[in-house]
Order: structure tokens, then C-alpha cells, then sequence
């Protein structure tokens, strides 16, 4: 196991991403000491900012300590190995991440899991804006792998998603799943406006409130249970629309009837209230 414990707080940002078990696993504590980091504008070594210790012979395991917020890319690219990440972290955690695991015990910032394609980042916290989503400019976020956030997310979650699925245990912000072409979002508690927004694919569930729906979706009927993967169901009433219509799109967009009482009005456009 590598060990990486943060000397000082952070007066610049930090580009590392070099913290990733493929960068570090097959080099000596002197050669990972020496891996150059930017702070700021100038180049650094590792050494400067982190205690670094090796233990044991588990050099694809690697756990940082320390608040990190200001800290960005920390296992960008990673293919394999797990990485644990002992406070707040910053932007691009996990960027076009294709394999292993990071989890995190604190919040992390923006770009979270950017165009990751493989792999499973799990946060025990909130994350920001944009998670999984791509760069500005780039139509191709998330492809792949799993994405779990025990708190909070801000805006676009899921953003040009193509696959994956993405789990929020608290509530999100607004553009949930914002032009979507495929894989599954999952919202517990409350989600902003605009969920859904050009998708063209995929299942959104929003669990907790939703304000109102986009009016380029429509009722196709009422479910009593949704499945979120593999056997997983939630056994509830569920409203199901499709869209977003803008785009000739087929997302399917389930909110729970059980939490969004003032939508049932949208029952009387159902031919008869049909529950599988």
C-alpha cells in the first residue's frame, strides 16, 4: 500500500495526475518522490507537497490524506487498482477513468468522473457540477463504468451520457442527464428542473420531487415498480414519460407518483391507468 499524507494546506491549485495506481505501482519510494506535479505555474515534485510511505507489497493500492480541494485530476486515466482519498478533493477526479476503484470519504469538485469509461467512483459526500460529463465543446460524456454519490450533485449531472449509471443518494441540481443518449441516472431526493432536457436515450429515476416536467415529454403510463440494474427494483408508482420529443428522442423518464402528488393530473391522458 502507498501512503501519500499531505504536509501543508494549499494556497494554489495542484495538477497531479500522477496520484493513480498506474503511475505509482511499479516505481521505488525515490522515483515516486521525484514525479512532477504543477502548482500553479511552476513544476514540482511530489515530495514537496506529500509524505510519502510505502507498506507491504500492495503497490496498486493507494490512499491519500489530506484536504486535497484544491488538488485536480487525481486518478485521471486510471485502468486498474483502487484509490482512497481521506478528505475533500477537486476538479477532474477520475477523468476518462477506464478501470479500478476510488472512493471517497469527503466532497469532491467539479468534472467528477469526466468521460469516464470504465471502472466505479464511489463518493461519501457531495460532488459539484458537470459529473461525468465532458469537457465544453466535447459531445461525449460518461460510456461506462459507475458512478455513486452518497450526498449531494450540482448541475448536468450525467450530461452527453452514453452509458454507465450514475446513483445520487441525495438530490441534484438542474439538467439532470442533459442530452443523453443512453445508460441510467438514479436520483433519490429532490432534482432540479430540466431533467432529462434533449435526451435521446436512457432511463432517468427521479425518486424524490420534481417541480415540473419538460413539456417536450409525454405520459405513456404508470408503472408500480422500476428497475435500477441488474435485479434491483423499486416497488412504488411511477409515472413514465418519453422523450425529449425536441430530439425524437426515447429516454424514458420515471418520477415517483408516491412524492409529486401535484402531477397527477397528467393520469387523465392515459387511456386507463395501467400498472405492469
Amino acid at each position: 500500500m502507498i501512503s501519500l499524507q499531505l504536509k501543508n494546506s494549499l494556497k494554489f491549485p495542484v495538477t497531479a495526475k500522477c496520484i493513480s495506481p498506474d503511475a505509482l505501482q511499479d516505481k521505488s519510494l525515490e522515483e515516486i518522490e521525484k514525479l512532477k506535479i504543477w502548482v500553479g505555474n511552476k513544476k514540482k515534485e511530489l515530495r514537496e507537497l506529500f509524505k510519502i510511505e510505502i507498506r507491504g507489497s500492495e503497490r496498486e493500492v493507494i490512499h491519500v490524506y489530506g484536504d486535497l480541494t484544491k488538488v485536480r485530476g487525481i486518478g485521471a486515466e486510471m485502468t486498474m487498482g483502487e484509490l482512497t482519498i481521506h478528505g475533500n478533493t477537486g476538479m477532474h477526479l477520475g477523468e476518462e477513468m477506464k478501470g479500478g476503484k476510488i472512493i471517497v470519504y469527503g466532497n469532491t469538485g467539479d468534472w467528477t468522473g469526466s468521460m469516464m469509461k470504465n471502472g466505479t467512483i464511489e463518493i461519501y459526500g457531495n460532488t459539484g457540477n458537470y459529473l461525468g460529463a465532458p469537457y465544453r465543446g466535447l459531445d461525449k460524456g460518461m460510456s461506462g463504468g459507475k458512478i455513486i454519490v452518497h450526498g449531494n450533485v450540482k448541475n448536468e449531472a450525467g450530461a452527453y451520457m452514453q452509458n454507465g449509471i450514475i446513483r445520487v443518494y441525495g438530490s441534484a441540481g438542474q439538467f439532470a442527464g442533459l442530452r443523453m443518449k443512453d445508460g441510467t441516472i438514479y436520483i433519490q431526493k429532490k432534482c432540479g428542473e430540466r431533467v432529462g432536457a434533449n435526451m435521446r436515450g436512457g432511463k432517468i429515476i427521479v425518486q424524490g420531487f420534481l417541480k415540473s416536467v419538460l413539456p417536450t415529454f409525454t405520459i405513456e403510463d404508470l408503472r408500480d415498480k422500476v428497475k435500477i440494474e441488474n435485479e434491483e427494483i423499486i416497488k412504488e408508482p411511477f409515472y413514465l414519460f418519453l422523450g425529449d420529443l425536441a430530439e425524437d428522442g426515447k429516454g424514458k423518464l420515471y418520477i415517483s407518483k408516491k412524492k409529486n402528488p401535484h402531477l397527477n393530473f397528467y393520469e387523465k391522458f392515459l387511456e386507463g391507468e395501467k400498472i405492469e
